[in-house]
């Protein structure tokens, strides 16, 4: 499978760098315009309404592609905003103090939203749609599926920032963007909530039967895709 080609292009490590401060610049600016309100509620406001955003852009392009092609790559939408106790308990894992500034600077997955799809080759086309948006700047992408986790984790993750018009300015607001199939979600909740009991030190030998349960997984999403495949070659030949 090819890799997508994104109109925008992917960012270089100087654009990435130059794109986060200036989205935490303005972050802070609406922060100071907003001085007579707790600044931990203008940040959840300002991710809220980016959530907003991004979870509309997504079933607009999730409606047009089964208009033209009668087929929904998206299953479901996920989102959700970070807690501040696992933003503060990230900050300590990363030797950072406690503070609105450090959180916007230093923690990229405070909005969260996560796309499951059915098959892999969903993640690809649906990656390319997100990264031709003209209104979406895409900061960095991780694609844990051709480069998994030693854990086994596979995903595709890009960090987008997506401008928040307010009365007086515009917020280039951040938003993790997660793309898995059903199965690779289904093997992510679980070893979250397995790790979450064993609060990360879980034994050895857990961690190796769930790293084999995640080679499972990808075999499982291979061979739907090629039955998948298989299925519309049929459906095709018939017409």
């Amino acid at each position: 499978m090819e890799v997508p080609c994104y109109k925008q292009g992917f960012p270089s490590e100087k654009e990435e760098v130059a794109g986060l401060k200036r989205e935490q610049q303005q972050m802070q600016d609406a922060i100071r315009n907003y001085e007579d309100v707790d600044s931990w509620k203008t940040v959840v406001f300002l991710y809220n309404a980016a959530l907003k955003e991004v979870g509309t852009k997504l079933e607009i392009l999730n409606d047009e592609f089964q208009h033209v092609h009668k087929y929904n790559p998206i299953e479901h939408i996920k989102t959700r905003i970070k807690t501040p106790e696992s933003i503060v308990k990230k900050l300590k894992r990363y030797g950072r103090e406690t503070s609105i500034v450090n959180m916007v600077k230093y923690i990229n997955d405070i909005a969260g939203v996560r796309l499951i799809c059915s098959f892999t080759s969903d993640i690809y086309r649906l990656a390319e749609m997100i990264g031709n948006q003209s209104d979406l700047k895409v900061l960095s992408i991780k694609d844990y599926l051709r480069n998994p986790k030693e854990s086994g984790y596979r995903s595709y993750h890009m960090l987008v920032s997506v401008p928040i018009f307010l009365s007086d300015s515009v917020v280039d607001t951040k938003v993790e963007i997660q793309i898995r199939t059903i199965a690779m979600d289904f093997w992510a909740s679980l070893e979250h909530k397995i790790y979450y009991k064993f609060e990360g030190n879980a034994p050895e030998y857990i961690s190796l039967e769930l790293q084999e349960c995640a080679q499972m997984v990808s075999e499982l999403d291979d061979k739907m895709l090629l039955l998948n495949e298989a299925i519309q070659a049929c459906l095709e030949n018939d017409i």
